[in-house]
């Protein structure tokens, strides 16, 4: 499977790590994201007439939304990823997947605008990346007092990959974590899975605060 890819792009950065956490080896092709807006270039606009990064190839089958990647990199190594198959976790995984893409539009957004910068309005991105934020913590807490620790199930997803990257970059966009301990407890559970790779930018922070509680019915 060929990834292109930019090693800022935290979309393409939960392909890598899902990729590694399965176990699947990826050709990486480095896309000159920024300044060179490569991805607008004839190359990369045949293959996704949007525009946009990551794009994955594997064999005739094209992909350019990066939740389909991660289902599509589970199926072929990993089906644990996708979960047991009942029901209701079935509805949770794709609940958090399309969640996921209010995360890239409101946090991501604001980290392009305070990062490269990018136009929009800060204020506004920023509100929304909050109000996701205080979704995903009430979630994690639900979760919690079912005796889970990830999003969907006891055991991580890709739902759970699907959102962690534009969680974890969020202090990028202005917004800080601080605010939600079950988010934090969350991404240090993400960060201790086996074969867990880094993405640039993505600090330790948790290394440096202690490990915050979470009461029963704190949100």
């Amino acid at each position: 499977m060929k990834l292109y890819n930019y090693v800022l792009s935290p979309s393409c950065y939960k392909v890598r790590l899902m990729a590694a956490l399965t176990g699947v080896k990826l050709e990486i092709r480095a896309v000159d994201f920024h300044p060179g807006t490569e991805h607008r270039g004839p190359e990369l606009m045949a293959l996704n007439p949007a525009g946009s990064i990551p794009i994955l190839e594997d064999g005739d089958l094209i992909l350019t939304e990066s939740a389909a990647m991660l289902v599509h990199l589970a199926a072929q190594a990993a089906p644990e990823w996708l979960g047991s198959g009942t029901p209701e976790e079935t509805a949770r995984i794709q609940q958090w997947l399309s969640f996921s893409h209010r995360l890239t539009t409101s946090l991501g957004g604001a980290r392009l605008h305070e990062m490269l910068p990018r136009p929009g309005d800060i204020a506004a991105l920023q509100a929304e990346g909050i109000a996701a934020l205080r979704e995903l913590e009430a979630g994690l807490v639900e979760q919690g007092l079912r005796g889970m620790r990830f999003l969907a199930s006891n055991r991580p997803t890709v739902a759970d990959i699907a959102c962690f990257p534009y969680v974890a970059l969020a202090p990028d966009g202005g917004i800080p974590l601080d605010p939600y301990p079950a988010i934090r407890l969350w991404s240090r559970a993400i960060r201790g899975l086996e074969h867990f790779i880094e993405m640039p930018g993505i600090h330790r922070l948790h290394e440096l605060k202690p490990e915050p509680d979470v009461e029963p019915g704190e949100v």
